[in-house]
């Protein structure tokens, strides 16, 4: 990939981030990350909050005879949310970069539909630490939690 190539897709990445907080639509922005789409990520504004979610997809399983969600797909979920809240929330138009990344599974993930909300925690000059929960009937009952800090 050339330097012309590489700073159009940056441009590109920018101008998603200023429309997707303008019009209020963070989907825009996992639209562009393949592995959102690989693993089916969905984002909207839900009472004034970010609200993500995987539908039930088959190549999602890791656990065929519960069956349940694979551990790898609820951490990248989280991860991703986690990113993605920073990006719209925050006034940061680059990927942030995990520096450290903590997983709590809770309860088996199943095979349905699940929910995730983050809250940023901590916001310094450099560093960001968000929290992500994922849930699936019960917010109150969440199957996942994360830690997570980025650089910005």
């Amino acid at each position: 990939m050339d330097m012309q190539t590489t700073d159009q897709l940056l441009l590109d990445w920018q101008d998603r981030v200023g429309a997707a907080r303008q019009e209020r639509h963070p989907q825009s922005l996992l639209d562009m990350i393949p592995y959102a789409a690989f693993i089916g990520a969905q984002a909207k504004v839900d009472d004034q909050r970010l609200l993500y979610w995987l539908d039930k997809r088959a190549s999602n399983i890791g656990n065929p005879s519960l069956p349940a969600i694979h551990g790898g797909v609820i951490g990248g979920f989280l991860e991703l949310a986690a990113a993605i809240e920073i990006i719209y929330s925050l006034n940061v138009t680059d990927m942030p970069k995990v520096v450290d990344f903590s997983l709590d599974y809770l309860r088996p993930g199943r095979y349905k539909t699940i929910y995730a909300s983050c809250e940023v925690m901590r916001q310094g000059k450099k560093l960001v630490n968000v929290s992500a929960t994922a849930w699936q009937d019960d917010e109150q009952t969440p199957i996942a939690t994360a830690r997570c800090h980025f650089l910005t």
